[in-house]
C-alpha cells in the first residue's frame, strides 16, 4: 500500500475527484456548439413562423379591406454565458474530515437581443404592385410547381388569339363565370401536358439581322464585330450582313421551340413583338402531346399585392368553384382539379391539427391540410412564401447580426 499517496489524499481529498472536474470542464466546452445549434433552430423556426403568419393575416387583411403591412427581423444576437463550479463538502453521517464528497455546478444564461424592422418605403411598395415577371415564373416551373397552381395564382388572365371573346381577354376571376370557366379550361390543358412532360418553357432563340456598307467598317471595327456578331460579306452590293443570336421572350409550348424554322420564329416574335415583360406567350400545336385543343395566347401575371388580394376573395365574396376540363384535354393526373387556388379552414377556436393560424376579430383562420387536397394547400402556401421572398427588398440591418457565446 503506497501510504505517501494515501496520506496526500487526506490532506487534499479533492485530488480524489480531479477526473470529475476534467469532466465538468470538457462538459462546458461540449455544451457551446449544443448551444449554438439549439438557437440556430429555434430562431430560423421562429422568423419562418413569423413570416408564414404575416403572410395569413395579411391575406385576412385584404379579405377584410385592411390596409397591407409586414414587419420583417433584421438582426439577431444571441449572447450565452457559461459557469462552472466545484467544491467538496463532509458526506453525512460520516466522520468529520474523514470523508469528502463533491459538489458540482453549472448555469447557462442566454441574453437574445433581436431587431424587428417595418417593410415599407416606395421602393417596396413598387415591387409590391408591380406584376411579376415572366422569368419568375418560369423559374418556379422550373422548380416542377404545378403549372396549374402557378396561374392560377399568379396570372390574372389569359388572352386567346383567334377567341370569342371582343379583346380575347378571360380573367381569372369567378365573379366572371365565362372568363374564369374558359382561363381554368387552358391551365388544366397546359397542367395534362406538363403530367406527361411535355410542356416545355424556354425562352424564344431568335435571330437579328442587319446590314452595313463594307465601306463603313474598319479592320479595327471589323474584328469587333466578329467577336459579337456572325459577319458575313456580300459582294453583290458590297455590305455586310450582320446576326446575332438573342434570347426573345419565354415561350410555353407542347413541343421543343428548337425544332421551328426561321419563318416560324419570326412568325411567333411579331405576334409577342408588343408584349410586356410580364407576359407568358403560349403555343400548343396539333400534332404533339395536348395538340387535340390547338391554342396560343399570353397569359398576363399579376402583381403580389393582387395575389393577396384574389386569395382574400377567396375567403368570402368571390370563391373559386369546381370547373371541369375541356373533353379536348387529356386526363389529368390523379384528377387534381381543386375548386380553390389555396383552401382556409375557419373557425371560433384554434384548429388543433393546423401547421399554423392566425386570430382576427375573434376568429381563427389557417391554411386547410386536411382531406385529397392537404398537399395542394401547402405547395400553394410553399409558392406563396417563396412569392413574397421574390418581391421583398433586402431589410436594413441594425448592427452586425451575430451569435456570441461567451465562457
Amino acid at each position: 500500500m503506497d501510504y505517501k499517496n494515501a496520506r496526500l489524499d487526506q490532506q487534499n481529498p479533492l485530488l480524489r475527484f480531479w477526473p470529475f472536474l476534467f469532466m465538468l470542464i470538457a462538459l462546458s466546452g461540449c455544451l457551446s456548439p449544443m448551444a449554438l445549434n439549439r438557437a440556430v433552430i429555434a430562431y430560423d423556426e421562429a422568423v419562418t413562423n413569423a413570416v408564414s403568419q404575416q403572410l395569413l393575416i395579411n391575406i385576412v387583411r385584404a379579405h377584410h379591406r385592411q390596409p397591407i403591412h409586414f414587419t420583417g427581423v433584421s438582426n439577431i444576437a444571441a449572447t450565452f454565458n457559461f459557469q462552472a463550479s466545484a467544491g467538496a463538502t463532509p458526506a453525512f453521517g460520516g466522520l468529520a474530515g474523514a470523508t469528502m464528497l463533491p459538489v458540482f455546478g453549472s448555469s447557462m444564461a442566454e441574453s437574445p437581443t433581436i431587431s424587428i424592422v417595418p417593410i415599407e418605403g416606395e421602393e417596396f411598395t413598387k415591387r409590391l404592385l408591380a406584376p411579376f415577371s415572366q422569368n419568375k415564373l418560369t423559374l418556379l416551373l422550373h422548380q416542377r410547381f404545378d403549372v396549374d397552381l402557378l396561374l392560377r395564382m399568379m396570372a390574372q388572365e389569359v388572352r386567346l388569339l383567334n377567341a370569342k371573346q371582343p379583346d380575347g381577354a378571360y380573367r381569372n376571376n369567378p365573379s366572371n363565370k365565362t372568363g374564369y370557366e374558359m382561363f381554368r379550361r387552358v391551365v388544366l390543358h397546359l397542367s395534362a401536358i406538363q403530367d406527361h412532360n411535355q410542356l416545355y418553357a424556354e425562352p424564344l432563340a431568335l435571330i437579328n439581322t442587319w446590314n452595313i456598307p463594307a465601306s463603313s467598317v474598319t479592320a479595327d471595327s471589323f474584328q469587333t464585330l466578329q467577336k459579337e456578331f456572325i459577319v458575313r460579306y456580300n459582294p453583290q452590293d458590297n455590305t455586310y450582313t450582320l446576326r446575332k443570336h438573342i434570347a426573345g421572350p419565354i415561350l410555353i409550348t407542347n413541343y421543343d421551340p428548337n425544332t421551328l424554322s426561321s419563318e416560324e420564329r419570326e412568325n411567333l416574335r411579331q405576334q409577342v413583338e408588343d408584349g410586356d415583360n410580364s407576359d407568358i406567350v403560349f403555343d400548343i400545336r396539333a400534332g404533339h402531346y395536348g395538340g387535340e385543343w390547338p391554342m396560343s395566347g399570353v397569359f398576363r401575371l399579376r402583381s403580389f399585392h393582387s395575389i393577396l388580394g384574389f386569395l382574400g376573395k377567396a375567403l368570402g365574396e368571390e370563391m373559386g368553384y369546381h370547373v371541369d376540363k375541356d373533353p379536348r384535354t387529356p386526363p389529368i393526373l390523379a384528377d387534381e382539379n381543386p375548386d380553390l387556388t389555396m383552401e382556409f379552414a375557419v373557425s371560433d377556436s384554434s384548429p388543433p391539427d393546423a401547421d399554423f393560424s392566425i386570430r382576427w376579430n375573434n376568429r381563427y383562420y389557417a391554411v386547410n391540410t386536411k382531406g385529397p387536397y392537404a398537399r395542394w394547400n401547402r405547395d400553394a402556401f410553399q409558392l406563396l412564401f417563396l412569392l413574397f421572398q421574390m418581391t421583398v427588398t433586402d431589410i436594413p440591418r441594425v448592427g452586425v447580426p451575430s451569435i456570441t457565446i461567451a465562457k
